[in-house]
């Protein structure tokens, strides 16, 4: 497995900043081009034995050398262990769904698709992401997830149950995760 480049990444952000002091990027006024200090190995050791399950490394490694979100795609990355900073009134559904993955043994549980749903879904996915970590949200009901286990582990999947359905996006975090830095300001 290929090392994260902790500084290199980190530079990225500050020019992907720079050269949007408005924020104008999609997401980037709740992100704000920050990234929180990596994990503890034994912080995410633990979260994994509390959860049942073994993070696909290329994410794993992610918040272990260079940053346990938030600067990222969509909305930016959720932070693994510990539940976002909010200020005083301030709640998303996000954060029910974050507060949702974390319940015991659906992380650990089967991701029930071997197959993508490309059409329209509608309000009851809670059967379709057990199995999975919720990676970003992109608003209005659409969330990126992590496959962790069974035939699709270590994708990234959209689920999007009013439009696009429950589809792959990337085939690891690393690529999702370098589209995201690597593309130029003034597209999402």
């Amino acid at each position: 497995m290929e090392r994260w480049d902790e500084g290199g990444v980190r530079a990225r952000i500050r020019e992907l900043a720079a050269r949007d002091p408005d924020r104008s990027r999609f997401g980037a006024d709740t992100h704000r081009y920050e990234l929180s200090p990596a994990l503890p190995e034994a912080e995410v050791g633990a979260f994994e034995a509390a959860h049942g399950i073994d993070l696909p490394a290329e994410y794993r490694s992610f918040v272990t050398e260079v940053g346990d979100g938030p600067a990222g795609p969509g909305h930016g990355l959720m932070p693994l262990a510990a539940p976002r900073g909010l200020g005083a009134g301030e709640e998303w559904a996000v954060d029910d769904e974050w507060e949702e993955d974390r319940l015991p043994g659906r992380l650990a549980g089967p991701f029930p698709l071997t197959e993508p749903l490309p059409d329209r879904i509608g309000p009851s996915t809670r059967e379709l992401t057990p199995g999975t970590l919720m990676l970003a949200d992109e608003g209005c009901g659409i969330y990126v997830r992590l496959i962790l286990n069974g035939p699709r582990r270590g994708e990234v999947w959209r689920l999007d149950p009013d439009w696009g359905g429950f589809v792959p996006v990337s085939p690891d975090f690393r690529i999702w995760y370098a589209e995201w830095l690597w593309r130029p300001v003034g597209r999402s």
